[in-house]
């Protein structure tokens, strides 16, 4: 159960990761530079629903590892920042 709290924050940082480097990469140029909003709001949502995800997979490895205050709040901030899904796997691994 401990193993698979970790695999499943691991899973779920790696599709919101991808999901907002999309929204910023590709779906914002595409909202801005030829004006197709639809982009945004579809990958938005996708993105939405997998941040909801990723909170959740951080209450849960906390509730099971008891993870420090200080390690919750840098797997939050880490969903905020591009390509910080993927660092916090990184340091989850070692």
């Amino acid at each position: 159960m401990l193993k698979r709290s970790l695999n499943t924050l691991r899973y779920v940082g790696w599709a919101e990761g991808i999901s907002f480097l999309i929204l910023l990469g590709i779906a914002m140029p595409l909202k801005y530079a030829l004006n197709l909003p639809q982009a945004v709001m579809f990958v938005g949502m996708a993105h939405g629903f997998l941040f909801v995800l990723y909170l959740l997979s951080i209450a849960w490895v906390t509730l099971l590892h008891r993870w420090s205050v200080w390690r919750v709040l840098g797997a939050f901030i880490a969903a905020f920042i591009p390509f910080g899904p993927f660092i916090l796997e990184r340091r989850i691994l070692k």
